[in-house]
């Protein structure tokens, strides 16, 4: 597996997988991420900054993975000046489930992380989620907080836990 920037012509593969897994949540009840609550505009968008990063499978050079790595996260992370990187839209082809392949990223965002001087490689998740929940915490990462978002009648009213994993 080959982990590198994303470029324009991947973002209709990182959406489909996007779908595929906002559609497997859905058919098992977890709330996480509402179907088709991101574009195709909104990842162009977001590759077009150099947030993006694909997992490409070396054997079919077919993207197997995908995540967003930036280096400030206001909306989420407020009050945090420590130099960190955030995950978010980390996503696997559910072809891979099971392979390992979630840590591996995280594992290649922690070392990406630290190459840029980043202290602590953060993430969150929706607190209703207790199973990704527990996997970020046996993937290292601690809960250090909670974030309460929304009171509006189209988002509703959720709340997403805050990890951490230091890096040095």
């Amino acid at each position: 597996m080959d982990v590198v920037r994303a470029i324009a012509n991947d973002a209709p593969a990182i959406l489909a997988l996007r779908h595929g897994a906002e559609d497997w949540l859905a058919e098992r009840g977890i709330a996480q991420w509402r179907p088709r609550e991101v574009s195709l505009e909104k990842i162009e968008a977001q590759i077009s900054r150099g947030e993006f990063y694909v997992a490409r499978d070396q054997v079919q050079s077919r993207i197997v993975g995908a995540l967003r790595l930036i280096w400030s996260d206001p909306q989420v992370w407020l009050d945090s000046d420590e130099p960190a990187g955030y995950v978010h839209g980390l996503v696997i082809d559910r072809a891979f489930s099971g392979d390992s392949m979630g840590e591996r990223l995280l594992r290649w965002a922690r070392r990406r992380s630290t190459e840029e001087g980043a202290q602590y490689l953060r993430l969150d998740c929706v607190e209703t989620n207790v199973r990704l929940r527990r996997y970020y915490l046996d993937a290292g990462f601690i809960e250090v907080g909670r974030r309460d978002f929304g009171d509006d009648a189209e988002n509703g009213w959720f709340s997403v836990v805050l990890f951490e994993r230091a890096l040095t």
